[in-house]
């Protein structure tokens, strides 16, 4: 106990502990140090030494500081946690992460079916799925959708006329309604 300087009130020191760990922070610490550990191995092959230039000049100088630090610090990480077991809340909150890659594969096959079908076609047939996978199940929200996509080529082809390459399936058109086609979708 101590008191105050200014007033007669006790005050009461209490220790800081740190925070009991919580649900994924060993699956966080174990992802972060292998990400880093994979980083710091790649470290000779991604920087380059430059002869005339000092140390503390180099190109890879601050990678080198940076990555390193993200080892030393994903070791104290793990070190500091509590030594235990993977719990069903681990797995339960590791599951969850690898749900949001689904949204990137989704975009990954976007992107390689825009040059095969085209921009319109594609987009439509991307954002209808997306709309359902979302939970929205009644007609209206896909009127919506379908008119979302029809404004967005518009604004990006038409207004902003963003030069978007012409779809391989474009190239079965007669060449009038090819042009148009590779113009305007």
């Amino acid at each position: 106990m101590l008191i105050s300087a200014f007033g007669n009130e006790m005050l009461e020191l209490k220790l800081i502990t740190p925070p009991k760990p919580t649900r994924g922070q060993s699956v966080f610490a174990v992802c972060f140090l292998g990400f880093a550990l994979v980083l710091f191995l790649l470290l000779p092959y991604q920087t380059t030494r430059v002869e005339s230039a000092t140390w503390h000049t180099q190109p890879g100088f601050w990678p080198i500081i940076s990555i390193t630090g993200m080892v030393i610090f994903g070791v104290f990480h793990l070190w500091r946690l509590p030594r235990r077991k993977f719990e069903k809340m681990d797995l339960k909150e590791a599951t969850l992460w690898v749900r949001g890659f689904e949204f990137v594969l989704w975009f990954m096959a976007y992107v390689l079916l825009v040059p095969l079908i085209g921009y319109l076609p594609s987009t439509l047939i991307f954002v209808l799925p997306m709309i359902y996978r979302q939970g929205y199940r009644r007609p209206f929200y896909f009127y919506c959708g379908a008119l979302f996509v029809f404004a967005v080529v518009v604004f990006f082809k038409v207004l902003l006329e963003v030069k978007i390459p012409g779809a391989a399936l474009y190239e079965m058109f007669p060449e009038n309604v090819r042009n148009f086609l590779i113009l305007n979708f």
